[in-house]
C-alpha cells in the first residue's frame, strides 16, 4: 500500500496539500485559486477527480481563498468544524458542509482522516492525519506551539508537512512591527525552525521517509537555511521544502517505490523562493 502527496502551494500566500491513494484523494485547505488548483494537478497528472473531499485547518484566507469555487465546480463536501465555518465569512449556502469534532476518524473511502487540534489564532485551528490502514501522512502547519497530543499523532506518520516559518534571528532583525514579530513567534503563531527542528528530532519515528517542510516565511527564512538545518540530522528521511509559488512533484509514500515520482530538481525548488 502507498500514498501519493503533493504539496500544491505553501506559504503565506496560499496553501494545498493533496493527499490519496489510487481511487480517491482530499485536499488539505484551498488558499490558492481554484483555478490555480487545478492546473497545478493537471502538470503533475493528479486527477481533481479523485478528490473526494476538502478539509481545512482553518478560516484564514490563505486556507481557504479558492475553497467555494472549487468545491461547488467540483461538488466536493467540504470538512470543517462549525466554529471555523461560523467565523469563515464564506457563502457556503451551495457548498455540501460537513463538521469534524478533533481525534474522531472520517471515512473517505479507503482513507481516514483524523483532525487534532492546534494552537494557531484562528477560531478552532486544527491539523490532520491521513491513513489508508498502513500508511499514514500528517499536516502540522501553524501549530503555534508543540501540544501534548501532537507527538503520538507524529509518530504515526511516514511522512509530515511540517511547518518550519521562521528563522528567529532573521525575524527578530527584521523591519516587522514589534506586534507582528510577537503574534508569529507567540503561542498562537508558528514554529520557528527551531522549534520545528526540536519537534522532528524528538517525535520522529524510525519508518519516516519523508519531511515537507511547510510555510516558509518569505520574509523571515530562506529555503537554504531550513534545508541545511534539517538536513543535518535527517539520517535516512528525505527532506523536501515545499515553495511558495509552484507544485513540489508528486511523492510516493510506501511501498518498495517510495520516493518521489514527479519532481523538481533540488536547485529548481531551492529557485523558486
Amino acid at each position: 500500500m502507498s500514498l501519493m502527496v503533493s504539496s500544491l502551494n505553501s506559504g503565506s500566500n496560499g496553501n494545498c496539500y493533496y493527499i490519496g491513494n489510487d481511487t480517491e484523494a482530499v485536499l488539505i485547505d484551498v488558499g490558492i485559486s481554484s483555478r490555480e488548483t487545478e492546473r497545478r494537478l493537471k502538470r503533475q497528472e493528479l486527477s481533481i477527480r479523485k478528490v473526494k473531499g476538502i478539509f481545512i485547518t482553518h478560516e484564514h484566507a490563505d486556507h481557504v481563498g479558492g475553497l467555494r469555487k472549487l468545491a461547488k465546480r467540483h461538488h466536493l463536501p467540504v470538512y470543517m468544524t462549525y466554529e471555523t465555518r461560523r467565523v469563515s465569512r464564506l457563502e457556503l449556502r451551495e457548498i455540501q458542509v460537513r463538521n469534524f469534532v478533533p481525534h474522531e476518524e472520517i471515512p473517505i473511502g479507503r482513507l481516514r482522516v483524523i483532525p487534532f487540534p492546534v494552537m494557531h489564532d484562528a477560531q478552532d485551528p486544527h491539523g490532520f492525519i491521513v491513513t489508508d490502514g498502513s500508511v499514514t501522512v500528517g499536516v502540522f502547519t501553524d501549530l503555534g506551539v508543540v501540544s501534548h497530543h501532537h507527538p503520538a499523532y507524529f509518530k504515526r506518520c511516514d511522512a509530515v508537512f511540517l511547518e518550519s516559518n521562521y528563522d528567529e534571528t532573521m525575524l527578530e532583525n527584521g523591519d516587522y512591527p514589534r506586534e507582528l514579530k510577537d503574534r508569529i513567534s507567540g503561542t498562537r503563531g508558528h514554529l520557528s525552525n527551531l522549534q520545528a527542528l526540536e519537534f522532528f528530532m524528538t517525535a520522529r519515528p524510525d519508518h519516516m521517509s519523508h519531511l515537507f517542510l511547510s510555510h516558509l516565511s518569505e520574509n523571515n527564512n530562506t529555503p537554504e537555511i531550513v534545508q541545511q538545518l534539517f538536513s543535518a540530522v535527517a539520517g535516512k528521511t528525505s527532506v523536501v521544502i515545499a515553495s511558495r509559488y509552484k507544485e513540489s512533484g508528486v511523492y510516493r509514500i510506501g511501498g518498495e517505490k517510495s520516493g518521489p515520482v514527479l519532481q523538481s530538481t533540488a536547485s529548481e525548488q531551492l529557485s523558486l523562493f
